[in-house]
């Protein structure tokens, strides 16, 4: 390994080459910055990365021709980018992530890295996000890193020696804050039902918004949860010191708290550093449907866009307008189903926006994609109850979920699924 300035590090990076960038609060800014700062002497150089936190100056119109991001997952930085033509979103379970690497099905000549200083046996942790870096990293042609002072040092898979990094810089920068939304009535309500969903000694899955942080809040009368999930929030750390979250009962980790990132805020990052009771795994660790299932009480809470008379889940799409991915809400959905005593839950408002559009719809809108499959889908939670699916008929399917959608849509949806003949 060799410290060297910013200009440094990424001087070697040339036009149509393919990079891949550590994803969510774990963003190398410092090296972003230092690569689209040479935009003018590159060309089509394919920036690979899922949701990255920061300002994405890669991103940017201006350079288009210069930088062509490939999405894992769109996050908000990036949508715009893939609206426009200018990027391009890849369709990926976040378990099959890893082998996209490891089979060279995604070539890369360098990894931009955001890691701790060297310990003492000189090895930097991933910190806040492992995700596909341990298969991404041995594959790639040269290893860049930020040698990162505030990030913290999480446990478990989640290390990289110094012989493996080639350039690095040093750099002191928290990784990325993300506050807590409020919480308004109807994602209480909705907190509230998930929670009567949930037994004692269940291991849950969630991810971050609104609703996870009121079904958290809603679970601190619950004894001795565990946590196996993609995504680690402040909701975790709350439920651990009410003394809520434990891990005694967990089939697998026990009283490990495992995740493959975390977004949230300094008490998030403060509690993870050098804290055993964290374990940070890969993805084709944390989402693979065996491990899932492994949980005898796995609950597994996602959300939607929207979700039609039939049960189909559109989570990545709002029409044809690419919002977020695939991600991993069919690994825990499928694993949830599959372990003995499981639940894979979508939770979701009845409705959206200024207009209060109704996201349980007569069918999905053109373009929507389907995450979920009607025959995957179990149960759906909205502020207006709960809908069990899971082997009814298509009719019993568009009854239930009726009854939880808006009161205003009611009568719409309801002469819609007599036309259709689902009722």
């Amino acid at each position: 390994m060799r410290i060297v300035t910013p200009a440094e590090a990424v001087a070697g990076i040339k036009s149509g080459q393919q990079i891949y960038v550590q994803c969510a609060a774990a963003t190398p800014s410092f090296l972003l910055d230092a690569l689209v700062a040479r935009a003018p002497e590159l060309f089509d150089v394919k920036v690979v990365h899922l949701h990255c936190e920061g300002p994405g100056p890669h991103l940017a119109p201006e350079m288009a021709g210069h930088f062509y991001h490939r999405a894992l997952f769109i996050g908000p930085n990036a949508r715009a980018a893939i609206a426009e033509g200018r990027a391009e979103y890849i369709p990926v379970f976040l378990s099959d992530v890893p082998h996209l690497f490891s089979s060279g099905l995604l070539p890369l000549d360098a990894v931009l890295i955001n890691v701790s200083p060297p310990d003492q046996h000189g090895y930097c942790s991933l910190g806040t996000s492992v995700v596909a870096m341990r298969t991404a990293i041995p594959a790639a042609k040269t290893v860049i890193a930020q040698l990162n002072r505030s990030m913290p040092r999480t446990l478990g898979e989640s290390f990289i020696h110094v012989d493996e990094i080639d350039l690095a810089i040093e750099v002191d920068q928290p990784p990325y804050i993300h506050r807590p939304p409020e919480i308004g009535e109807v994602e209480r309500r909705i907190g509230e039902y998930v929670a009567e969903l949930i037994p004692d000694q269940a291991t849950i899955q969630m991810g971050i918004g609104a609703i996870p942080t009121a079904v958290g809040m809603a679970l601190h009368a619950k004894k001795d949860l565990g946590v196996h999930t993609e995504m680690m929030t402040d909701v975790v750390v709350d439920l651990v010191e009410a003394g809520v979250v434990t891990g005694r009962a967990k089939e697998r980790n026990r009283g490990k708290i495992v995740a493959t990132f975390m977004m949230g805020t300094q008490r998030l990052y403060d509690f993870v550093d050098d804290n055993p009771m964290v374990e940070m795994r890969p993805t084709d660790f944390t989402n693979d449907t065996h491990v899932i299932r492994s949980f005898s009480r796995m609950t597994a809470i996602n959300s939607a866009i929207e979700v039609d008379l039939t049960g189909q889940v559109c989570a990545d799409s709002i029409g044809h307008r690419m919002y977020s991915g695939v991600g991993g809400q069919m690994d825990f959905v499928r694993g949830a189903a599959l372990a003995s005593e499981g639940r894979a839950i979508i939770a979701l408002p009845s409705t959206a926006g200024a207009a209060r559009a109704t996201r349980i719809v007569s069918a999905l809108h053109e373009g929507a994609g389907v995450v979920t499959t009607r025959a995957h889908v179990q149960t759906v939670v909205t502020e207006w109850g709960v809908a069990e699916l899971y082997g009814q008929s298509l009719r019993e399917r568009a009854k239930r979920l009726i009854a939880i959608a808006d009161p205003g849509a009611r009568d719409e949806l309801t002469a819609a699924a007599r036309r259709l003949h689902e009722l």
